[in-house]
């Protein structure tokens, strides 16, 4: 594990950090599709992603969700951060986008490496900083976006974080992730395909040119 923690996280902590999160830190490999959080969850550990992605939904009343960003190698989630301050329940839900490598911190040191390194001070305050502008980003295109644009941004987000311009996901799951109806979804995508943008198939949709 020291390895994969050096080279994911050299860059940012110094040695001394890189042993202790070696010594109490948990490696977990997870599948494709795995529910690492639930809505409602005390958060126990922290993770921080060695490879793979997580993505991170919001649920509404109705229990419709919204996806809210991607986590990527080298990122925390700053909502659990926050989670694990406050000792609150977590407010979202995360699920493993690709299958994923992540190493779990107990909630306890925190608070310790908070005090005795910069370097994870710094790290934690940046996580806030990228989480807080990817949900600002999410924001704005719920706020200004046509559903259109939204649904390319969507497309194309996917196919860089899986590395796969074959989008293996069905029309309903997009709506729910976009928080609109399948209906919908349905109708932009043939219009992509008239359009010769993306290859329309059972449950899986292959992107051309967008």
């Amino acid at each position: 594990m020291i390895q994969e923690l050096k080279d994911n996280y050299g860059h940012l902590f110094e040695d001394a950090l890189l042993n202790e999160i070696n010594q109490v830190g948990a490696f977990k490999e997870v599948p494709e599709g795995f529910k690492m959080i639930e809505i409602g969850d005390y958060i126990r550990a922290i993770p921080l992603l060695v490879s793979g992605a997580i993505k991170i939904l919001r649920q509404d009343n109705n229990g419709d969700e919204l996806l809210l960003y991607f986590l990527e190698k080298g990122d925390t989630c700053a909502i659990t951060l926050s989670c694990c301050l406050g000792q609150t329940k977590s407010e979202i839900r995360a699920i493993a986008e690709t299958k994923a490598k992540l190493i779990m911190i107990p909630i306890q040191k925190m608070e310790d490496w908070s005090g005795r390194y910069k370097s994870w001070r710094s790290f934690v305050f940046e996580s806030y900083h990228n989480r807080l502008n990817e949900m600002l980003e999410t924001i704005d295109s719920i706020a200004f976006l046509k559903m259109d644009e939204r649904l390319i941004k969507y497309l194309k987000e996917k196919a860089r974080i899986s590395q796969d311009k074959t989008i293996h996901n069905t029309h309903q799951e997009i709506a729910y992730e976009l928080h609109t109806s399948r209906v919908v979804i349905s109708r932009l995508l043939k219009k992509l395909e008239n359009l010769g943008k993306v290859k329309l198939h059972r449950n899986l949709i292959v992107i051309k040119d967008i």
